[in-house]
């Protein structure tokens, strides 16, 4: 069982709920966001941004809630760059210290019922919007440079808006997002891609509706990422 919803409390956020059917592994690919995680099995997680897909393995009955907050929001809340958190999953007590356990406490109080799922989040998201308040907001440049990366601006027509140079731009997009804005417009053009072919539309279609050079170009890309071309990451899905 797997279910998401916009997170109202927190602009952009996305939470979801996942109960574990069987002992297996689900492939999560990059998105250039950061997750707040409660796992019953685990407890409290960072997942930090991936550059490639991570492979997530469950135990029967295994309960989870996340909060995937938007590109450049989790440096604000974690009290990290997101460079030091690239491909990692981190017990939040290694960046929060007791704060982390008291939160813990309080969601495995909140879970114990039989609406676990929307008590857990609530208390995942007003954690996150305190923290965010105590940091005085996420650093407005995430949000706008994700933006225009996703609406498929070129790196250099984005440093341009946003009135940086190309170094600053990169030093600033690591700390924000945790790799390089060139990354990062690959990456939010792959998730356009597989979007329009989850939805039915040709690859060679998707290709052309995304700025690849061709077919062959897609599959690249996504085999970098996904660790597999679409036609297989696709023929899982429907599976």
């Amino acid at each position: 069982m797997y279910r998401e919803r916009g997170e109202e409390r927190i602009r952009g956020a996305v939470r979801w709920v996942s109960v574990s059917g069987g002992a297996g592994v689900t492939r999560v690919l990059p998105d250039g966001c950061m997750d707040l995680l409660w796992s019953s099995r685990a407890g409290l997680l960072v997942a930090g941004p991936d550059r490639t897909a991570h492979v997530s393995r469950s135990v029967p009955g295994e309960r989870w809630i996340g909060l995937r907050l938007p590109p450049g929001m989790g440096p604000a809340v974690f009290g990290v760059p997101g460079d030091e958190l690239r491909d990692r999953r981190v017990p939040l007590a290694d960046l929060w210290g007791r704060p982390a356990g008291e939160l813990a406490e309080r969601v495995g109080a909140a879970t114990e019922g039989s609406g676990w799922t929307r008590a857990g989040a609530l208390v995942l998201a007003e954690a996150t919007r305190a923290r965010l308040r105590a940091a005085g907001g996420p650093d407005p440049l995430g949000a706008r440079v994700a933006a225009r990366l996703a609406a498929g601006a070129t790196v250099a027509a984005t440093a341009a808006e946003v009135g940086l140079g190309a170094r600053a731009l990169h030093r600033r997009s690591l700390a924000l997002f945790g790799y390089g804005p060139k990354t990062l417009a690959r990456i939010l053009r792959m998730r356009r891609a597989l979007d329009l072919a989850h939805a039915g539309a040709p690859l060679a279609e998707v290709a052309a509706r995304t700025g690849y050079a061709d077919q062959a170009h897609l599959t690249r890309d996504v085999r970098e990422f996904a660790g597999m071309p679409p036609t297989r990451l696709l023929a899982e899905a429907g599976g």
